[in-house]
């Protein structure tokens, strides 16, 4: 499923949140794009267990929305909303 939230401002600070949410929830996998305020480029996010990695890939393009979308991949049952909340916390 899809969590999508406004800009993010510390890329570090988010990084930390999305290892605890997966570690929490035992999320498989996420991936994903996010806005960081101030900075013109995408972050990229890209999870494997707790295991994250994160860059700056391109720049946003004048017609995408300055948001953040990630896809969380998991075993049936995970808790769509108590992973949203946390996610958007």
């Amino acid at each position: 499923f899809v969590v999508t939230r406004p800009e993010i401002v510390d890329p570090k600070a988010f990084a930390e949140q999305v290892a605890d949410v997966i570690r929490a929830h035992d999320i498989l996998r996420l991936k994903g794009f996010a806005a960081v305020t101030g900075k013109p480029m995408r972050l990229t996010l890209q999870a494997v267990g707790p295991r994250i990695d994160t860059y700056f890939d391109r720049p946003f393009t004048a017609d995408e929305p300055r948001e953040t979308r990630l896809v969380v991949i998991g075993q049936a049952g995970l808790d769509h909303t108590a992973i949203e909340a946390a996610l958007k916390a």
